[in-house]
């Protein structure tokens, strides 16, 4: 194999690969013997035909494509090896030759890691943080504690009020047609959740079990349903029965039901020691964010379009993931949100920016403070993982080698460059 680097504009470089006849025939060969048992020719046994006589009728060419696409996933990665070149985006591949008893060539445009230039980041200056704890905050917490513990009880003996919970059957229909969706039996809808459209929930208070009433609704212009967009609808609606949310008395056997401590007081306490710690965590990841984004600002780089769609496309992968977990598609979700993939693109891209510009920096920084990883760094991540996950940490140490051990390195020294920074930072007091 051999490899030409061209530099291009705009941190884009471009690599042309030659690849041997020899291995161009092995991967015709190759794609031969995975295609013949689906190739049919008079006189032959499915799967016998010679390669010699598939190409005869169909043409040699018959096995590029299948060969082409087995060379570019084994020699484009020897290729970046052999390249030397720092490369941060997916390639865009061009095949310049394929021919049987001729070399391989392709060309493969790539984004190349970006120089910085770095601003000040010594001494960067930061809002002081607020970590003191208020009684609103107590309170708040608390409350959401009892909420939590509160127990449904059916009312009796009065209407539907606001925050009431109504059990109903309902039917929607538009121009007297019911519509798809529009039914439901036993559906408990609190009452000022806003979950129902328009005015639904308002006019059920008031309204007592056993009521049967007509809601008169209109769709939103902007609803999800195009057919129903902006049009009168009326509900038929019958209440079943209402409840109402009964919150736990605000004393020592609440605190001995929610926690490990006796009394009220002692549970508050600690309540506020854990809200304490909550506000310092998120105090810090403020003044990081605060510190990294000023030093950013400061910095200056050329970032290749290449390299933000790549961080894009890795983004959208990652979004899609995490729905699929939820049991939905990312076509539905697109659906469901009225979005196109250009939009969610276009919505992503500056925090794919954003991204690169900081890891950029911070990999910059370690550098020039020459900040080192050591094997004791890794093992102690390791450990810490593993315990994350539930594993051995032997185990998890088999996983950790080669390119996993670089990219967790990497890691390792961006998270020392972002304590470099908040070791130097200078707080202030807000504005």
């Amino acid at each position: 194999m051999s490899v030409q680097v061209e530099n291009l504009e705009k941190n884009m470089a471009k690599l042309t690969v030659e690849v041997p006849a020899e291995t161009v025939e092995k991967a015709i060969q190759n794609a031969y013997l995975r295609q013949k048992g689906r190739i049919s020719i008079p006189g032959f046994r499915k799967g016998k035909v010679p390669r010699v006589m598939i190409e005869k009728m169909y043409g040699a060419a018959i096995f590029y494509e299948d060969a082409v696409n087995e060379m570019l996933q084994d020699e484009y990665p020897k290729a970046v090896d052999e390249s030397g070149v720092d490369i941060v985006s997916r390639p865009t591949i061009n095949v310049e030759q394929i021919e049987t008893g001729k070399p391989f060539i392709f060309t493969a445009e790539v984004a190349v890691k970006p120089e910085v230039k770095l601003g000040d980041y010594v001494g960067v200056q930061v809002e002081k943080a607020d970590t003191d704890v208020t009684e609103e905050e107590l309170t708040a917490e608390v409350e959401r504690e009892r909420e939590s513990n509160a127990r449904m009880i059916t009312v009796e003996g009065r209407a539907i009020e606001d925050g009431d919970t109504a059990v109903i059957d309902y039917e929607g229909s538009v121009d007297g047609v019911p519509f798809e969706g529009g039914k439901g039996e036993n559906h408990p809808l609190v009452i000022g959740s806003h979950s129902f459209i328009d005015t639904f929930e308002e006019q059920l208070i008031g309204k007592n079990a056993g009521d049967e009433t007509e809601v008169n609704v209109t769709f939103p212009e902007e609803y999800h349903a195009a057919e129903l967009a902006g049009k009168p609808a009326v509900f038929k609606v019958k209440i079943n029965e209402v409840k109402s949310k009964e919150l736990p008395e605000l004393d020592d056997e609440f605190a001995q039901d929610v926690s490990e401590f006796d009394t009220l007081e002692e549970y508050k306490e600690d309540l506020k020691k854990q809200i304490a710690q909550h506000k310092e965590a998120d105090a810090k990841r403020k003044q990081e964010d605060e510190a990294i984004s000023q030093i950013v600002e400061k910095s200056e780089m050329e970032i290749p379009d290449a390299m933000v769609d790549t961080q894009v496309q890795s983004m959208i992968e990652d979004f899609e993931s995490r729905l699929m977990q939820q049991g939905l598609a990312l076509d539905q979700y697109m659906q469901m949100m009225g979005m196109t993939m250009e939009g969610l693109d276009e919505q992503m891209r500056p925090e794919a920016l954003k991204r690169i510009q900081t890891s950029l920096v911070l990999e910059a920084i370690a550098q020039k403070e020459q900040i080192e990883v050591t094997e004791e760094d890794v093992n102690a991540e390791i450990e810490r993982v593993a315990s994350l996950y539930g594993m051995e940490a032997d185990k998890m140490r088999e996983q950790v080698q080669g390119s996993v051990e670089e990219g967790m390195k990497k890691d390792l020294a961006v998270q020392k460059a972002v304590d470099f920074i908040m070791e130097h930072v200078q707080e202030c007091e807000k504005k």
